[in-house]
C-alpha cells in the first residue's frame, strides 16, 4: 500500500508501516495462551493539520491503532515513524519526552480518565510539571489559559472531577491533552459517554480548536456520520485491518468496500432514510480470524476467492481512495440500490 502524505505534500507527523499488534490471551488450559490479532498490517500516515477519522464496530482495532499512533502501544511487528524518526529505536527517555510533548490523547470516558482526587488546576498542571515546562508562575498562567481555551469558568479550578458535569469533565480532559501545545491529538470515542445534548458542544469545540491551533487530529468513533463531519479522510477498520481509506466526502455514497457501505446504511437518516444492509452473524474472533478476506463470513458478495486470498489494496478513480476487496461495490451504485442488491433472494 502506498502511504498517503497529504494533498499539500507535507511530511507526515506520524507514519505506520506494516504495524501488527498481537496479544497473548489465556485460553482454556492453564499453560496455553491464544494469540489475539488486534492490529494487522496497518499502513497509515497523518500529516500536519489534517483530521483522520477511524470507524468500525467494537473490537475492530480502532483503539489499538490510536495507542500505536501516540506511542502507548508498541507494535509487535512493523515500524512507527514520528517526525521521521523510528519511535521504538530511540532511547526510552527521549521517546517519552518527544511523544509526551508532541501528542495528546482524549479518552472515551472522562469520569475514569481523570484522577478523582486532584483538582482541575492540579490535573492541568500535571503534564506541565512532568515535562518541566516553564517556571511555576508560567505554569499557573498556562492553566488559566487552557481553561479559557476550552470554555471552563476559572471558578472551577479548585473543583474535583466529581463536582463537574460530564461535559465539563471532557473539557478538562481536552485541556489536559492540549497542555503542552501538541502537534497531534488522538480522540478515542470522545463523546460516546456523554449525553446527546452535550455531544454537539464537544464536537464543535474540537473542530474549533483544530482550526485555531492547527492541530492534526485522529478522531476514533463507531459513528460514521460524526466521523464524516469531523474528518478530511476516513479509515474503515474490520477485525484489526484497514479495509478502506477515502476522502470524507466520498465515504458515504461512494465507498467501494461492502463493509463501509453497510456501516453507512445502518446510520439513521432523517431526510432520506433507508433500510440497513443486513450483516449476517457476529464479528469473527480475533484469536481465529477467517482465512482470506476477514469480512467474507458476513459479506453477501463472498466467494471461493475471498475464502483463500487476502485482497490487496486497489485504487479508486479519486486520488487517495483505496480499498481492500475482491468484489468492490460499483462506484456509481447508490447505497439505496445496494440495499436492494444485498437482500437475500426469496426462494421461487
Amino acid at each position: 500500500m502506498t502511504v498517503p502524505v497529504s494533498a499539500a505534500g507535507a511530511s507526515p507527523l506520524v507514519e505506520l508501516s506494516g504495524a501488527h499488534v498481537v496479544h497473548r490471551a489465556r485460553s482454556g488450559g492453564l499453560f496455553t495462551r491464544d494469540r489475539v490479532y488486534a492490529l494487522t498490517g496497518a499502513d497509515l500516515a497523518v500529516a500536519p493539520g489534517e483530521t483522520v477519522g477511524v470507524v468500525g464496530e467494537s473490537g475492530c482495532g480502532k483503539s489499538t491503532l490510536a495507542k500505536v499512533l501516540v506511542g502507548v502501544q508498541r507494535p509487535t511487528f512493523g515500524t512507527v515513524l514520528f517526525k521521521g524518526r523510528d519511535l521504538w529505536a530511540i532511547p526510552a527517555a527521549e521517546r517519552r519526552a518527544a511523544v509526551g510533548r508532541s501528542t495528546g490523547m482524549i479518552f472515551q470516558d472522562p469520569s475514569t480518565a481523570l484522577n478523582r482526587r486532584l483538582t482541575v488546576r492540579q490535573i492541568l498542571r500535571d503534564p506541565l510539571d512532568v515535562h518541566r515546562s516553564g517556571t511555576p508562575a508560567q505554569r499557573e498562567d498556562r492553566v488559566r489559559e487552557l481553561m479559557t481555551l476550552v470554555g471552563l469558568p476559572r471558578a472551577l479550578a479548585d473543583g474535583l472531577p466529581g463536582q463537574l458535569s460530564g461535559g465539563q469533565r471532557q473539557r478538562v480532559a481536552i485541556a489536559r491533552a492540549l497542555a503542552l501545545d501538541p502537534d497531534l491529538v488522538v480522540a478515542d470515542e470522545p463523546t460516546s459517554a456523554l449525553d446527546v445534548s452535550v455531544r454537539a458542544q464537544i464536537l464543535n469545540l474540537l473542530l474549533d480548536l483544530k482550526e485555531r491551533l492547527g492541530l492534526a487530529l485522529v478522531f476514533v468513533s463507531h459513528d460514521i456520520q460524526t466521523v464524516r463531519r469531523m474528518s478530511d479522510r476516513v479509515i474503515t477498520m474490520y477485525l484489526g485491518r484497514i479495509v478502506e481509506e477515502a476522502p470524507a466526502d466520498r465515504i458515504t455514497d461512494r465507498a467501494r468496500h461492502p463493509y463501509t457501505r453497510a456501516l453507512f446504511s445502518a446510520t439513521p437518516g432523517l431526510l432520506d432514510p433507508i433500510d440497513p444492509i443486513p450483516l449476517v452473524g457476529p464479528v469473527p474472533s480475533a484469536t481465529r480470524p477467517p482465512s482470506g478476506c476477514p469480512f467474507r463470513t458476513r459479506c453477501w458478495k463472498a466467494d471461493d476467492v475471498c475464502a483463500s486470498v487476502v485482497p490487496d489494496f486497489s485504487a479508486a478513480s479519486t486520488p487517495g481512495h483505496l480499498y481492500r476487496c475482491h468484489h468492490p461495490v460499483e462506484e456509481d451504485l447508490s447505497t439505496r440500490d445496494l440495499v436492494r442488491q444485498s437482500r437475500p433472494r426469496e426462494p421461487s
